[in-house]
């Protein structure tokens, strides 16, 4: 496993804020493939998985909640229900339980989440409605995972240029540890992903992903 300490520092800056055109097209083309493909294939599991929410407690099926996109610009971004129909209220009651470093949120033992959502939130289910981010154009197969506007009011101007790209399902922090990275690591990370990224590079961190999601002890 790469080790984050082989990030740039924090004084890197971008060197490449645009790609050529043609990686651009390619890299819509892959989303919009790969987004179609998989709510196709996966349309057998979304159902069942709609069918426990439901059962399983009161409330919607799907969570839709304001994230900071490319240019920083604010769109809905969706996923299952995890959590109880409250929990944006109940979090308040939860803040100095806080595992997480910056202006994030995240704790292991998280009571507002509900029996289903354990488990989607364990093997990454739960994000699986963003293929429809992705066909839309909001989002990306690969880049940086995108953050809640509270969140992002507290970015250094360094930190921001993660916003030059879109947001993605999948990076190389969902890869190298998730929750176990803190938060300027986290960052350091999605800049490296922008410095570095290339068609060959979303394919690698796609590979990946698959290793990972189902069964990640970092999951949650």
């Amino acid at each position: 496993m790469q080790k984050i300490s082989q990030c740039r520092d924090e004084d890197t800056r971008v060197t490449h804020a645009e790609r050529s055109i043609i990686f651009n097209i390619v890299k819509r083309t892959v989303d919009i493939i790969g987004s179609l493909f998989g709510l196709v294939i996966l349309s057998p599991l979304l159902l069942i998985i709609s069918i426990a929410i439901k059962l399983d407690s009161k409330g919607p099926i799907f969570f839709a909640q304001e994230r900071i996109g490319r240019n920083e610009k604010i769109f809905k971004m969706y996923k299952f229900r995890s959590m109880v129909v409250n929990a944006e209220e109940l979090k308040e009651t939860l803040l100095e339980k806080n595992e997480m470093s910056g202006p994030m949120f995240k704790m292991k033992e998280d009571p507002r989440i509900t029996s289903v959502g354990k488990f989607i939130r364990k093997t990454s289910i739960d994000e699986l409605p963003q293929l429809l981010n992705v066909l839309k154009g909001e989002m990306s197969i690969v880049g940086p995972r995108p953050n809640l506007p509270r969140e992002v009011e507290k970015f250094t101007p360094w930190q921001k240029q993660k916003f030059i790209v879109k947001p993605g399902l999948t990076c190389y922090w969902q890869v190298m540890g998730r929750n176990e990275i803190g938060f300027e690591e986290w960052m350091k990370l999605d800049i490296k992903y922008i410095n570095e990224r290339s068609i060959l590079g979303d394919f690698k961190l796609i590979f990946k992903t698959f290793f990972v999601l189902f069964g990640d002890k970092n999951a949650r």
